[in-house]
């Protein structure tokens, strides 16, 4: 039996200008996600945020600056009595938006590497309900998409022919 090797279809397109590759860039260094895993805990304020999370200073500093850059992160002014104004840095909706892939990410953590007595963190909807949160793939017309094989990528309309 032979088999003929087919070339997949994704090669025919460039990845110049990929939006996943666009996010990483953003995203993709370990402490940008312990930042901004800080401020969706509430954990808002410079000193607070490298206490909590051990984040060199000088490299706390550069995400946040970075992170506000990118229209993620806003600087809100606070003065504690007697003391300089101060920021913290609260989510803008363009950072909210950001809660279901992180939310992903930390189940995939819960499941394939959280310590034997299960995971750290629980997300649960707040209100009456208090249930837990999870995060579904659906396509479109509603179906809810469990194996991510039955998932295919279609050139967009974006999609520049790929030169090399």
């Amino acid at each position: 039996m032979s088999t003929v090797a087919t070339s997949p279809p994704a090669l025919a397109w460039s990845v110049d200008n990929c939006t996943l590759g666009r996010a990483m860039a953003i995203l993709g260094e370990r402490w940008t996600v312990v930042v901004l895993r800080e401020v969706f805990l509430g954990v808002r304020r410079f000193d607070d945020i490298r206490r909590h999370s051990g984040i060199p200073r000088q490299v706390l500093s550069n995400r946040l600056a970075s992170l506000v850059e990118e229209g993620i992160l806003r600087r809100e002014p606070y003065q504690q009595e007697g003391s300089r104004v101060r920021h913290e840095y609260r989510l803008t909706d363009k950072g909210l938006e950001l809660q279901p892939i992180l939310l992903a990410i930390s189940h995939w953590g819960d499941r394939h590497l959280a310590d034997p007595g299960g995971p750290p963190t629980v997300f649960v909807h707040r209100g009456e309900c208090a249930e837990p949160v999870h995060v579904e793939v659906r396509c479109a017309a509603g179906h809810h998409v469990d194996d991510p094989r039955h998932v295919a990528t279609r050139p967009g309309p974006g999609v520049r022919p790929f030169e090399g």
